[in-house]
C-alpha cells in the first residue's frame, strides 16, 4: 500500500509521541535529547525518540578525539584500525629475500607466479609470536594448493640463529624464513608488532595487515577464536573482492614504530597515483559509479586534473567532514579523508607533470560488483510497485508497507538500500512493524502503530555491515515499512527502491539499537550562525558504536559532546563543516562507554543568512519540517547495551514512568515543574496550538488532547493545523 504523508511539519511533539514506543528499551529524554547516530549502542539509553520523518535512522560523529578510559586495560585484543593510515592499498616495492636456508630470492619473484603473498612477522623471543606459530603453519599448508606463499620474516635483531631454526623446526615453516637483523625489510613495510601479517596480492599491493585472528593477546588466549582475520582477507583476494577488515591492531611484541609502507622510488601514475585513487576515489568514480566522471586511467585523470586538485586541496573530496584528531591516529574505522602524505604525493605528481611510470607497476583492476556491495543478499525486500515522481515540485513523502513473511525470527548483520532512480531520490527509511497479537503489524503512531529503525538511504550512506557478534533484530511475521523522500530534478522518472539483507546464521551476542539527539528549531531570518542544542541522558550503561548528525541546507556545523557526572563536556565527534549532500555514517574504531548518568549533548548551527548559497529564503523564520527547505536538528547514535540480552523489549524506566505518565510530557518538560513553557518547546506554533487555554503554559492534560487530535488527523491523511485545535 503506498501512501502519501502531507504531514511535513513534524516538529518536536511529534518526534517524541511519535517515536517514543520504539525507542523504549532506552530511557528518558531530555526535550532536546535526540541527537544519535550510529555509534556504538549505548549501554542502555532509554529514550523518549524524537524522530521526524527522517526520523531514527542515520548516525552521526564528531571529528574530535573520542573519550577513552584514563587507565589502560592490562589485556589488549585486536582491534580495526583505519586501514589508509598504515599503508594498506600502498604498493611495495621489491625486496631482497635472503632465507635462513635455500636460494637467495626477491619479493618480485615470489609474487610472480603467487595469487597472494602472506608475510609474518615472528620471533622466537615474543611468547604471542610463539602461540600464533602453529595456526599459521597450518594455514600454509592449506592455502598453498590455492597460490598462496608465505614469507616469514624475524625483525629481532637479538633473535639467535639457534633459537630460530630451532622455531622453525618447531612449528614446521615451509616459506623462506628471514632474520632481518638491520631492520630493512621490517622498516619498508612499516612493522609494528610481532604476530602481525601483511597479504600482497600479485602486483604487490598491500591489501591486508593486521592480526591473524583475536586467539592470542597480550595478558590472555581463547579457546578458539571469534575473528579470523587473515583467513577473512585471503579469501576476500583469493575472490578478487575488497577486504572489509582490512587493517587491525595486534597485540604482539611492539617494534620499533616506523612509517607505513614507506616508498624510496619515485612517485608515479602506476607505482603510487593510481592506488591512492583505487583507495579513495575510484569507488565513485569509475563506470557505474555514482561520481559524474571516471578516475580510472591517466588519460581520465589528466582531462580532469583541475577539479581533482581544486577539491583536494580544499578538503571537500574525498567526502569526510570530521575534525582531524587532536593527537594520535584517526578513532573512525571509515575515515574517508586523505592521509596526509596520499595529499602530498598527489598533489605533488600533478605538479611534476603527472608522470606514469612503469606498467609493471601498476596495481591490479579493482571489480565491483555490478548490483549488491554487499554481496547476494539473504533476502531481498522490494517495494511492490515504481512510485511515479514528477519533473519539477516538492513531493510529499511516500510510505509504503511490504510484508516480509518471514517465519522465524532474523538476526541481520548487513544491510544495503538499492534506488533504482538514485538521482531524485533524497533518502529512504525503513522500519520494522512487528506482529502483534492478532497477528497484523504494530504500526508507528505516525502511521497508526510503533515500529524500529532498521535502515536508511541517503547520499554517502546505502550500506552497512555489523561485525561478528552484532546484529539488527526483525521478529517472525514482521512488516517493513519503507518511508520515501525525493526531490524532482527536472525529468519525470519511476523509483522502485529494495532493501537487501544479510542475516546472521546465529543469534547475536548484541543488538545494534539506535536512538537520537534532537532539539527545537526556530530560527530567526537573516541569522548566520543560529545555535540550537539538545540533551539525551544515560540511564544505564551503554556503549556507542557510531554518530550520523542531520540537518538540511541552513545546517552548517554540528558537534556531539559526553558529560559526565560532575565533569566538564568532552567532545566525542566534531563536524565544523556539515555538507547535507552527504549524509555520513562516522564509525568508531573502538566503541565508547556511556556510564549510566551520564548526558550525550549535540549543538547545531545553522546559517539562514543571505550569505549561505544553498539557503531557498534567507528571509524566512524556519522552523522543524521534513521538507529541505524546513529544517531538522537530529544527532543520530547506533549503541548496543552488553548487559541486556538480544531480542529483549528492554524497558528500564523509573517506576513513574510506567504509571500512565506521558514520556512526551516529561521529555519536554526540561524543569520538571509539571508545566511546558515556549522556551521549553520544539516549535512555537505547535505551542500555540497545544495551549488551549492561551495562558503561555501546556499542561499535561493539554498536550494528550493536543497529540490525541493531532494523532486522528495524521491518521485520517491530513496535515495537522498549526492553529489551536
Amino acid at each position: 500500500m503506498v501512501r502519501s504523508l502531507t504531514a511535513a511539519n513534524l516538529e518536536m511533539f511529534f518526534l517524541i509521541f511519535f517515536l517514543e514506543p520504539q525507542m523504549s528499551h532506552l530511557g528518558w529524554l531530555s526535550p532536546c535529547g535526540f541527537r544519535g547516530s550510529v555509534m556504538s549502542m549505548m549501554r542502555s539509553v532509554r529514550s523518549v525518540l524524537w524522530v521526524a520523518g527522517v526520523g531514527g535512522w542515520l548516525v552521526g560523529a564528531w571529528g574530535g578525539t573520542p573519550l577513552m578510559a584514563d587507565a589502560h586495560p592490562l589485556q589488549e585484543a585486536p582491534t580495526p584500525a583505519l586501514a589508509s593510515e598504515w599503508g594498506v592499498g600502498r604498493w611495495v616495492p621489491d625486496l631482497d629475500i635472503r632465507p635462513e636456508s635455500g636460494s637467495r630470492s626477491s619479493l618480485s619473484k615470489l609474487t610472480r607466479d603467487a595469487r597472494a603473498v602472506v608475510i609474518a612477522v615472528t620471533s622466537s623471543s615474543c611468547p604471542v609470536s610463539g602461540r600464533y606459530g602453529p595456526t599459521l603453519a597450518a594455514l600454509e599448508k592449506e592455502y598453498a594448493s590455492r597460490g598462496v606463499r608465505f614469507v616469514w620474516i624475524n625483525p629481532v635483531a637479538t633473535d639467535s640463529k639457534t633459537a630460530v631454526r630451532q622455531w622453525i623446526r618447531d612449528q614446521g615453516v615451509q616459506g623462506p624464513y628471514v632474520r632481518d637483523e638491520r631492520g630493512e625489510i621490517a622498516k619498508a613495510l612499516g612493522m609494528r608488532s610481532t604476530a602481525e601479517v601483511f597479504v600482497l596480492d600479485a602486483a604487490r599491493t598491500v591489501q591486508f595487515r593486521g592480526a591473524v585472528d583475536d586467539q592470542y593477546g597480550l595478558g590472555y588466549s581463547k579457546a578458539a577464536p571469534n575473528q579470523r582475520y587473515l583467513v577473512s582477507a585471503l579469501e576476500s583476494v583469493l575472490a578478487g573482492n575488497g577486504v572489509e577488515t582490512a587493517c587491525t591492531r595486534v597485540p604482539g611484541c611492539a617494534l620499533e614504530s616506523a612509517a607505513p609502507v614507506a616508498i624510496s622510488q619515485p612517485v608515479t601514475y602506476h607505482n603510487r597515483i593510481s592506488r591512492i585513487l583505487q583507495q579513495s576515489c575510484v569507488p565513485c568514480h569509475r563506470e557505474g559509479g555514482i561520481a559524474p566522471f571516471a578516475l580510472t586511467t591517466p588519460a581520465e585523470v589528466a582531462a580532469h586534473v583541475g577539479m581533482v586538485r581544486k577539491q583536494v586541496t580544499q578538503g571537500v573530496m574525498p567526502p569526510w567532514f570530521a575534525a582531524p584528531p587532536t593527537h594520535g591516529s584517526s578513532p573512525w574505522l571509515n575515515d574517508r579523508s586523505l592521509p596526509a602524505a596520499d595529499k602530498a604525493d598527489l598533489l605533488a605528481w600533478m605538479d611534476r607533470g603527472r608522470p606514469e611510470g612503469k606498467a609493471a607497476h601498476a596495481p591490479k583492476p579493482q571489480t565491483y560488483p555490478s548490483e549488491w556491495q554487499l554481496g547476494e543478499p539473504d533476502a531481498i525486500v522490494r517495494i511492490p510497485e515504481p512510485v511515479d515522481v514528477a519533473a519539477s515540485g516538492v513531493m510529499p513523502y511516500v510510505n509504503i508497507e511490504v510484508p516480509t513473511d518471514f517465519d522465524s525470527d532474523r538476526w541481520v548483520q548487513g544491510w544495503e538500500i538499492r534506488p533504482s532512480a538514485r538521482d531524485v531520490v533524497h533518502h529512504v527509511l525503513v522500519y520494522v512493524l512487528p506482529p502483534d497479537k492478532d497477528g497484523k503489524p504494530q504500526k508507528n503512531r505516525r502511521i497508526d502503530g510503533t515500529s524500529n529503525y532498521l535502515a536508511a538511504y541517503a547520499p554517502g550512506y546505502q550500506a552497512v555491515s555489523y561485525p561478528e557478534g552484532w546484529a539488527k533484530f526483525i521478529p517472525a511475521g514482521s512488516t517493513l515499512h519503507f518511508q520515501l523522500h525525493y526531490t524532482p530534478k527536472g525529468k519525470a522518472t519511476r523509483d522502485q527502491s529494495a532493501l537487501g539483507l544479510k542475516f546472521s546464521k546465529t543469534p547475536p551476542k548484541h543488538e545494534v539499537r539506535v536512538s537520537a539527539i534532537a532539539g527545537a528549531i526556530d530560527i530567526p531570518p537573516g541569522d548566520p550562525d543560529f545555535k540550537v542544542e539538545g540533551q539525551l541522558p544515560v540511564p544505564q550503561s551503554a556503549r556507542l558504536m557510531s554518530f550520523m548528525p542531520h540537518m538540511h541546507v541552513r545546517g552548517k556545523a554540528y558537534r556531539y559532546e559526553l558529560e559526565l557526572p560532575g565533569s566538564a563536556p568532552k567532545t566525542l565527534l566534531d563536524v565544523p563543516r556539515y555538507d547535507f549532500n552527504w549524509q555520513l555514517l562516522y564509525r568508531l574504531s573502538e566503541h565508547i562507554d556511556l556510564p549510566a548518568g551520564s548526558v550525550l549533548k549535540g549543538t547545531a548551527r545553522y546559517d539562514n543568512s543571505a550569505g549561505n548559497p544553498a539557503n531557498p529564503d534567507p528571509t524566512r523564520r524556519v522552523q522543524w519540517g521534513e521538507q529541505t527547505d524546513e529544517e531538522m536538528m537530529l544527532g543520530y547514535i547506533e549503541y548496543y547495551l552488553p548487559e541486556v540480552p538480544p531480542g529483549t523489549p528492554a524497558d528500564p524506566r523509573p517506576t513513574a514512568g510506567r504509571r500512565g505518565r506521558s514520556k512526551a510530557f516529561d521529555a519536554l518538560d526540561r524543569n520538571h515543574d509539571g508545566r511546558i513553557t515556549l522556551d521549553e518547546s520544539p516549535s512555537p506554533s505547535q505551542f500555540k496550538a497545544a495551549d488551549a487555554d492561551g495562558n503561555g503554559e501546556v499542561t499535561r492534560e493539554e498536550l494528550k488532547t493536543f497529540l490525541q487530535k493531532s494523532n486522528t488527523r495524521a491518521a485520517a491523511g491530513s496535515k495537522p493545523s498549526s492553529a489551536a485545535p
